[in-house]
Formats: structure tokens, C-alpha cells, sequence
């Protein structure tokens, strides 16, 4: 089997993904790397309790890296962490990493070009799936999850904190992805067929949070003009998971 570790997000798309991958037979999955923000000690993007991530993890039985970033990255300081943390992890005998990307071209791009320089091949189990589909089966797995961090530009804050069932696929926006691939939504897996025990938690409070694109002028991660942030998301509802 080949040596593997797992871009685990925290989410729903990779707790199917690793699903999908655990079933096969043909990687061993030995490791979680997860990017954390060092400032908040909160999972990147998700906002989520590195608590509740160590949590996920035990319960999962598969040791979990984190790759420690500021609150305030650029891009070309994103790959520099990336890679140094990645030519470890090929020192350590890893050859492939799974992701749970579905549809974006240029996200699977950009990861098959940063891994192929250092030696590491790619995965992707849900690739090009049907999203509603995708959701359906995780629901229907028996997988648990709640919306910890939704995007205020296609969601309110009712989205935020929600159990991910039929009801909430049913009431989505005709604009939202099922799966919230293009960013609309994020989420916390506590419980499914792939952990050992359910992670316990309470909901805490709800914040609306806004971001502003990097000035960095190395960054090549944002394509439009400065002065245009109408493809910018800049306004996030989090919801605080408490572990007990």
C-alpha cells in the first residue's frame, strides 16, 4: 500500500473522501496534516477549536500534523511553509496525499503542481461527483456534522451552527453548491462511520467576521485589481464549537 497522509480540512469532504479511501485498500493512510492559525489556535478557514481538531483526530485513530500559520499569510509564504513542511513528510517516506476537492480546477491545478516538484502524487476520491449526491451519501453513511463557519455573502447567520441534514440541503439557496464548493459554507464532523466515538461539544456564541484581500504585491493568489473587491469574500458568520 502506498504511504499516504490526508489534507484534512476538519470537514465534511474530507471525512467522506477518507472514507472513500479507507474502503480501497491500496493507501495507508498514516497521517492528518491540518493547517492551523497560530494567533487564534484555530483550524484555517474553518475557524474551528484545535481542542475539537485533536479531538476529531483520537477518535479518528490517525496522528494528526499541524502546520502552524499566522493570522496574516501571503501567498508566497503559504508555499514556503507548505513545502518545507511537505519535503519532510517525503523524507519520512510519504508518496501520495489525498484531498477532498470535488470541482475546482485551478485549486487541483495548483496542488498536482506544488506536490509533483517535491514527489508527491495526488488523490482524489470525490472528484467530479455530483455534489448533491456527495451530501446525500454522507448523510446517509450516518455521518454527523454542524456548519461552523458560513459565507454571509450567499448565507445568513441561520446557516450558521446548523446540523447538516435533508432539511438543510432542501433550504439552500438555488446558488449554493450542496457541498459549499466554491466556499459558502463550512463544516465540523463529529460522528460517522469512520470514528471510533462521537466528539462532544456545546454551540457557543455566533460572530460575524470581515477580511480584506492581501496587499502583498508577491501574492499571486487574488486576480482582480486592487481597487475591485467584488470577487473578494469579505464577511463570515463562525460559530464557536466548546468541547466538554
Amino acid at each position: 500500500m502506498h504511504n499516504t497522509y490526508f489534507n484534512w480540512s476538519s470537514g465534511k469532504d474530507s471525512s467522506l473522501a477518507l472514507y472513500h479511501i479507507l474502503k480501497q485498500k491500496k493507501f495507508q493512510v498514516s497521517k492528518l496534516l491540518t493547517t492551523v492559525n497560530q494567533d487564534y489556535k484555530r483550524v484555517s478557514m474553518h475557524g474551528l477549536r484545535e481542542e475539537l481538531l485533536d479531538l476529531q483526530a483520537n477518535s479518528l485513530g490517525i496522528p494528526l500534523e499541524k502546520v502552524k500559520l499566522p493570522a496574516q499569510v501571503s501567498m508566497s509564504s503559504y508555499n514556503d511553509v507548505m513545502k518545507h513542511q511537505v519535503l519532510q513528510l517525503v523524507e519520512d517516506g510519504y508518496t501520495h496525499c489525498i484531498f477532498g476537492d470535488i470541482f475546482l480546477e485551478d485549486l487541483r491545478k495548483y496542488r498536482e503542481d506544488q506536490l509533483k516538484s517535491v514527489g508527491i502524487e495526488c488523490v482524489f476520491p470525490l472528484w467530479k461527483k455530483n455534489t448533491k449526491e456527495l451530501l446525500l451519501e454522507f448523510i446517509e453513511l450516518g455521518f454527523k456534522a454542524i456548519t461552523v463557519c458560513v459565507n454571509a455573502k450567499y448565507l445568513d447567520e441561520t446557516f450558521c451552527g446548523r446540523l447538516i441534514d435533508k432539511e438543510f440541503l432542501d433550504e439552500l439557496p438555488s446558488d449554493v453548491d450542496p457541498c459549499g464548493e466554491n466556499g459558502e459554507f463550512h463544516t465540523f464532523v463529529f460522528d460517522g462511520p469512520i470514528f471510533k466515538h462521537p466528539i462532544k461539544f456545546e454551540i457557543g456564541e455566533k460572530v460575524l467576521r470581515g477580511y480584506e484581500p492581501s496587499k502583498d504585491e508577491d501574492d499571486n493568489c487574488f486576480t482582480q485589481k486592487q481597487d475591485d473587491n467584488t470577487n473578494w469574500d469579505t464577511s463570515f458568520w463562525y460559530c464557536d464549537l466548546i468541547p466538554t
